[in-house]
């Protein structure tokens, strides 16, 4: 469980390629720890059936995207088959002063945004590489979300996303589920104890330094 109050919250950078498990490994750090919360993503495309604005997207129009991208208001933003997507500055550092981690499922040029952002020294990015490119095939086709077109395309996808391995903090290959969460449980866990993210520290620091001149 995280501790709010004493340490400032972390900007958690999930990415993969399609179909290496990532989603998974999300909804279950959700489940290990409720606190975590996913940045909810503005967007300039239509509203699907049954999504929610403010849940699953931020609907916004194109004038408005581009003014707030324009503003410094977007952490990182991309152009997707036609529509924008973006992630809102505002939101995420409000969450990360009350000492809430934030997670973002986002590609390798979201993540390089985020990190090279105001708020990078915050961020934990950690990318998710499948066991190889025939269970990654077999995956996607086993979820049975796409068609044979949409599969061959991430397909084609995959490689670029995974080159860009090496600007990570973190490279875990997703052979096994349970032992993958369970590194993650555990990089969260530690990075959340670095110095950086324990403002509290220097006015302890400050105390322990006046009890040690105090000392007869």
């Amino acid at each position: 469980m995280t501790d709010a109050q004493n340490r400032r919250g972390l900007l958690i950078i999930l990415s993969s390629p399609s179909g290496a498990g990532k989603s998974t490994l999300a909804r279950r750090l959700r489940n290990w720890d409720p606190g975590l919360s996913f940045s909810v993503s503005a967007t300039t495309r239509k509203p699907r059936p049954g999504e929610v604005d403010g849940e699953h997207y931020r609907f916004i129009s194109e004038a408005d995207f581009k003014g707030q991208v324009a503003n410094g208001e977007m952490l990182e933003h991309a152009h997707v088959f036609g529509n924008f997507y973006g992630s809102p500055k505002g939101p995420v550092e409000d969450a990360i002063n009350k000492g809430q981690d934030v997670l973002f499922d986002i590609d390798w040029q979201g993540a390089q945004q985020i990190t090279n952002s105001v708020l990078g020294q915050h961020t934990l990015s950690i990318f998710i590489l499948p066991p190889s490119i025939a269970e990654l095939r077999r995956r996607l086709e086993t979820r049975a979300q796409d068609d044979a077109d949409t599969i061959a395309r991430r397909m084609q996808r995959s490689w670029d996303e995974i080159s860009h391995w090496g600007g990570y903090d973190y490279v875990l290959v997703n052979d096994d589920l349970d032992k993958t969460e369970d590194h993650l449980k555990t990089i969260i866990t530690a990075t959340r104890l670095r110095r950086l993210q324990q403002p509290q520290l220097t006015d302890h620091v400050r105390v322990l330094q006046t009890e040690f001149e105090d000392l007869p």
